[in-house]
C-alpha cells in the first residue's frame, strides 16, 4: 500500500512545480522532500517527475498518481473534519439503556440536559430488563446503560466497567388511610401482622422482602403478587396490603398512597452506569456519562 505522506509530497511537488516550493509548503527540508519522492518512485516502479529548466513537471504516471493522491488527501481531510465535529459534539449518535424506575426519574433529566447542551447529537434510549440491557451492551447496540444490583448479588462481569451512581433505598408504601399513613418512619418488627403486596417471586424486590422480614423474625403474609410497580401501587392504594419498593419507583407515587421510611432495616439497591471495557467511547457517550453522574449526585432519595 502506498504511503499517504509520500503521496502528499508528490501532490505538493506537482502543484508547486519545484522541490523547493513543495518543501516550503510542507514544512520539510528540500532534501527530505527529494528523499520521499525517490522512495515513492521506487515503490511504484515508475519515474514520477521530469526536471526541466523552469521547474518540475509530472510524468504520465506522476500525473495519474497525483490525481489519485489529491482525492485521497481530500477524503482524509474530510474524515478529520468529521472527527473534529464528533469531538466537538456537533454531530453523531449515541444509544443508552435504562430500566423503568430510573427511566421515569433520573433519565428524563439527563435527556433534557443532553439535548440542550448537544442538540445536533442524536440520542436513542432503550428501556429493558436487566438481562436484555447487558446483552445490548455486549452486542454493542448500546454503549452505556444504567443497571442495578444488591449487596448479595453484585454485578460481576469482567467485560463491563461500572461507575456507581447512587444508593436507591427501599421504602414502605401504604394506603393513605392505613394506620401508618401519617408516619414518617417505622421498623420491620412492627409489620409482622400486615398483609403484603409483592412483585412476582422471581423479582429482586421479593427477595428484599424475604430477607427483611427474616431479619425481623417473621414470615410475610402475601396477599397479592404484582407484575409491575403500578399494579402493586394500585393494590396498596385500596388496602389489599402494604409493599416494599425502591424509592425511585415511588418518586411520583399515586396521591392515595403514602411512603414511609424504613431507614437501614431493608436493603437498598445500588444504581450504576455500565459500559464495555474494551470499547473506545465516543465523545457524546462520555458527555452523557458525566451528565448522569452529576445528576445522580444531586438526587436526594433519602431512606
Amino acid at each position: 500500500m502506498l504511503d499517504v505522506r509520500r503521496l502528499a509530497v508528490l501532490v505538493a511537488i506537482v502543484d508547486c512545480g519545484s522541490v523547493t516550493a513543495a518543501a516550503a509548503e510542507l514544512g520539510y527540508s528540500p532534501s527530505a522532500v527529494s528523499q520521499q519522492l525517490q522512495r515513492l518512485e521506487r515503490e511504484t516502479g515508475h519515474p514520477l517527475v521530469r526536471r526541466q529548466p523552469r521547474g518540475i513537471v509530472p510524468t504520465e504516471a506522476g500525473a495519474l498518481l497525483a490525481s489519485h493522491g489529491r482525492y485521497v488527501l481530500r477524503r482524509l481531510r474530510a474524515a478529520e473534519a468529521e472527527l473534529d465535529e464528533l469531538a466537538g459534539l456537533r454531530r453523531g449518535r449515541i444509544a443508552i439503556g435504562t430500566f423503568p424506575t430510573v427511566g421515569s426519574t433520573l433519565v428524563p433529566l439527563a435527556v433534557q440536559r443532553f439535548r440542550h447542551d448537544y442538540p445536533d447529537v442524536r440520542l436513542d434510549v432503550h428501556s429493558a430488563r436487566y438481562d436484555e440491557l447487558v446483552a445490548l451492551l455486549q452486542e454493542g447496540a448500546i454503549g452505556l446503560s444504567l443497571l442495578w444490583d444488591y449487596e448479595w448479588n453484585r454485578i460481576d462481569d469482567p467485560e463491563l466497567t461500572l461507575t456507581p451512581l447512587m444508593e436507591d433505598p427501599t421504602v414502605l408504601v401504604v394506603a393513605q388511610d392505613h394506620r401508618l399513613g401519617r408516619t414518617r418512619h417505622t421498623t420491620m418488627a412492627g409489620l409482622e401482622h400486615e398483609d403484603w403486596v409483592v412483585r412476582k417471586r422471581d423479582h429482586p424486590v421479593a427477595e428484599v422482602l424475604e430477607r427483611s422480614t427474616r431479619a425481623a423474625g417473621f414470615t410475610p403474609s402475601i396477599a397479592f403478587e404484582a407484575n409491575d410497580y403500578q399494579e402493586a401501587l394500585a393494590m396498596v392504594s385500596v388496602g389489599l396490603g402494604i409493599a416494599l419498593m425502591p424509592r425511585t419507583a415511588v418518586t411520583t407515587a399515586r396521591p392515595d398512597v403514602r411512603v414511609v421510611s424504613l431507614g437501614q432495616q431493608a436493603p437498598s439497591r445500588r444504581i450504576v452506569l455500565a459500559h464495555r471495557a474494551d470499547r473506545i467511547r465516543p465523545p457524546g457517550e462520555r458527555a452523557m456519562h458525566q451528565i448522569l453522574v452529576d445528576l445522580a449526585h444531586g438526587q436526594t432519595f433519602q431512606p
